[in-house]
């Protein structure tokens, strides 16, 4: 299980994540609102820590950003220092899934994450499904309309990351960092896998899903946008 803990206070964050890693969680972290939401944008976690409290953007607008803008579903628990209804109201709304008053025990906190797990996973699906498109990430078989697709494994993790985030637009710098890091081929690279794709995936299909941003990314979608 991944874990991504964004929090500014150095011994606090020091503490969670030798508490976590203790626990067998393998964890990132953050200590600026920013930097944060780059990890979460870019990199699988199965649930985010996030204090409220931030330098620069802070955690509702993180959440926020997260939830509406990027269309990520990642459990989130905020840890808060004011016990005030209207903040935890306020980190809810904003797509919060638990949250946490400080000062806690770190036992504590392991109690909740497990407990957001268990009913985030729960309800999660380990088939992605975008109209007619199905992918079975425990197989790695992908189909359309009930046939059988054949990708290579840069392409199927390009569609994973399509279909997580569909409809939302998925930036092409997100895209060229989720598969490569900082070590990106060249500029058409991406170009010519996402071309690979759309023949697989929609050539041979009359609703095309794969959809170009220009100057910005893709979306899979059905909504009828033009190539």
């Amino acid at each position: 299980m991944r874990i991504l803990v964004i929090e500014d206070n150095r011994d606090i964050l020091a503490n969670i994540v030798d508490y976590l890693e203790l626990k067998g969680f393998i964890v990132d972290c953050a200590q600026d609102g920013l930097s944060g939401m780059h990890l979460a944008l870019t990199q699988p976690y199965d649930l985010i820590v996030l204090d409220i409290m931030l330098p620069g953007m802070d955690g509702y607008q993180v959440c926020q950003k997260l939830r509406q803008d990027a269309g990520i579903n990642t459990p989130i628990i905020m840890l808060t220092a004011r016990d005030a209804l209207d903040d935890r109201l306020k980190g809810l709304h904003s797509g919060a899934d638990d949250y946490l008053v400080k000062p806690f025990a770190l036992s504590e906190l392991v109690a909740r994450i497990q407990a957001v797990l268990r009913r985030s996973l729960g309800i999660k699906t380990r088939v992605l499904e975008v109209a007619d498109l199905h992918y079975n990430l425990e197989t790695l078989e992908v189909s359309r309309a009930g046939q059988a697709l054949k990708l290579n494994p840069i392409g199927l993790k390009l569609l994973a990351i399509l279909m997580q985030r569909s409809p939302a637009v998925v930036r092409r710098e997100t895209l060229e960092e989720t598969l490569w890091g900082d070590d990106v081929p060249d500029s058409d690279s991406l170009r010519s896998h996402i071309h690979q794709l759309r023949q697989t995936i929609d050539k041979p299909f009359t609703t095309h899903l794969l959809h170009t941003i220009h100057g910005v990314g893709f979306r899979l979608t059905d909504l009828g946008h033009e190539h």
